[in-house]
């Protein structure tokens, strides 16, 4: 138990947070989180829908229906990364001790600097630097000026921005930024009653920033795409930030900056499942600030996104009717079974022991896993690029139930599971639909479906010094670990990550000016 002085109790107070909370974090930072049971990865036919063309044009037309009928539909867009990973090679070369490009990085970088949407502003930021072009500073061999243009403060600052504010793609009418991106395809497959609503979680730092470019853009794509467009905003809140813990102990140590008061760090994604909390919508899509495409190429993201919120309806509406009928009593042992089926076959929950349950005991049991917010994930084939992957596993109640895993979730000294995680077909994209109300049309609580035991710790570094970081269940994995859970195949060509600079070079970024 630390003893915590009576300013160290204000500060954490003051963060909307209590004493017992951060010694919880604490104990959870000294003590570690548990591996999961996993069951197999997720493949198709076992735990992943690949669909036929006829139900890809039913389930078209369900979410069609489903939007003509005027229901509340939102786009959450977590934007509040900075894009300083993006260019960690280029920061690489500055304070690198050979003067020109010499990794192929570098030179991918160089050979195509005409090829980005930033060119020009890039080039203007070169003049007023040095009175001269971005190809003439070239031709002089000054290409860490280049970069510092790029990237410093006193430059287009693009190594501390956002990425959803840079400028990614470029079209005949000028660059455009991811954001602008994530309002296109809102229209496209989000809107409904004339109105699309789009959420952006964003920073402190930067959200004048994201509010001034929605004032530039925003009349200009309401009048191209005839919608009314609601944008809104949220910053991570203070109060799921967690504590950091020194790293030389057993983590049960507060880290103290250089003025004594304790460190805390924002929590990771999963922190945002209270922004999520905060959405009055029936059906929310969540995806990526940085998965976007030129316009070019969005049709098929537009047709897979409603595809997998046209399953969402359908599985939704299932599960309220049997919901109603477990409410009114008006069911026999074979509507019992025919909830079990849909339950295990649809919602690829399983329960070894559900046949040993009486009557009243399987009716409170399909309940459960019939009443909690649902939501639909499109995986990709698995091509080596990072990111969650899709599971069938435990549970703490015993059943087993589709879940999306990150590898420090995963015991990879456990050669079955390391191979399990390697040989994982597909892996999540963040392409995800959720239905956010019960039966009666009420919010759920996405707060009471967080596994807390999902968590992981980090090593990081403060002023020069080790700490250990405590990172909360991930957004789409441990904090919606209590959902039903739905994988549908979706093709790889709608998952275009930007990672880095120069993945802005695929063809999937390139716009009308660069063809």
């Amino acid at each position: 138990m630390n003893s915590f002085s009576q300013q160290d109790k204000q500060q954490i107070e003051a963060r909307g947070m209590t004493v017992e909370q951060v010694e919880h974090q604490l104990k959870q930072i000294s003590h570690g989180f548990p591996f999961l049971k996993l069951e197999a990865p997720a493949a198709v036919d076992e735990g992943i829908k690949a669909l036929s063309d006829k139900e890809k044009e039913r389930y078209m037309k369900i979410q069609a229906d489903y939007a003509a009928e005027g229901h509340r539909i939102v786009k959450f867009v977590p934007a509040s990364g900075a894009a300083s990973r993006m260019f960690k090679n280029l920061f690489a070369f500055l304070s690198a001790d050979y003067d020109v490009p010499t990794t192929a990085f570098e030179k991918e970088f160089f050979d195509n600097i005409k090829r980005f949407a930033f060119r020009k502003a890039l080039c203007d930021k070169c003049k007023a630097d040095a009175a001269m072009g971005l190809c003439k500073m070239i031709e002089t061999g000054r290409y860490k000026d280049v970069v510092r243009n790029l990237l410093s403060k006193e430059g287009l600052n693009y190594g501390q921005l956002p990425k959803g504010l840079l400028l990614f793609h470029e079209y005949e009418d000028g660059p455009v930024t991811p954001m602008e991106e994530h309002l296109r395809e809102a229209a496209l497959y989000a809107a409904s009653n004339g109105e699309a609503h789009v959420h952006f979680t964003v920073s402190h730092d930067h959200l004048e920033f994201f509010k001034q470019r929605v004032d530039e853009v925003k009349d200009k794509y309401e009048a191209r795409y005839g919608v009314k467009y609601d944008i809104t905003f949220s910053e991570q809140k203070p109060s799921t930030d967690t504590i950091a813990a020194e790293a030389g102990g057993k983590g049960d140590v507060p880290f103290r900056n250089a003025d004594g008061s304790l460190l805390f760090r924002p929590g990771g994604h999963g922190a945002l499942i209270e922004n999520l909390n905060d959405i009055d919508a029936d059906i929310v899509f969540i995806k990526n600030i940085d998965n976007v495409v030129v316009e070019r190429k969005v049709q098929p993201t537009v047709e897979y996104k409603k595809l997998l919120a046209g399953v969402l309806i359908s599985m939704q509406r299932q599960a309220f009717e049997y919901l109603e009928k477990l409410d009114r009593g008006d069911y026999e042992l074979d509507d019992l079974m025919e909830m079990s089926a849909f339950v295990e076959l649809q919602l690829g929950v399983s329960n070894p022991d559900v046949f040993l349950l009486d009557t009243q005991e399987l009716a409170q049991y399909l309940r459960k896993k019939l009443n909690r917010p649902m939501r639909v994930c499109g995986v990709v084939r698995n091509v080596g690029e990072p990111g969650g992957g899709p599971f069938l596993a435990y549970n703490h109640d015993g059943t087993i139930s589709p879940q999306i895993l990150e590898s420090s979730q995963i015991d990879m000294n456990n050669p079955d599971y390391k191979r399990m995680f390697t040989e994982g077909t597909h892996f999540n994209p963040v392409d995800i639909v959720c239905a956010l109300k019960n039966y009666k049309g009420e919010a759920f609580d996405l707060t009471k479906y967080v596994d807390p035991r999902t968590g992981f710790i980090s090593q990081k570094s403060k002023d020069g010094r080790e700490l250990l970081a405590l990172e909360l269940p991930g957004l789409w994995n441990g904090a919606m670990s209590d959902w039903s859970t739905i994988f549908v195949e979706v093709p790889l060509e709608t998952f275009n990550p930007v990672k880095t600079v120069n993945d802005l070079l695929r063809d999937a970024h390139q716009g009308t000016m660069n063809e």
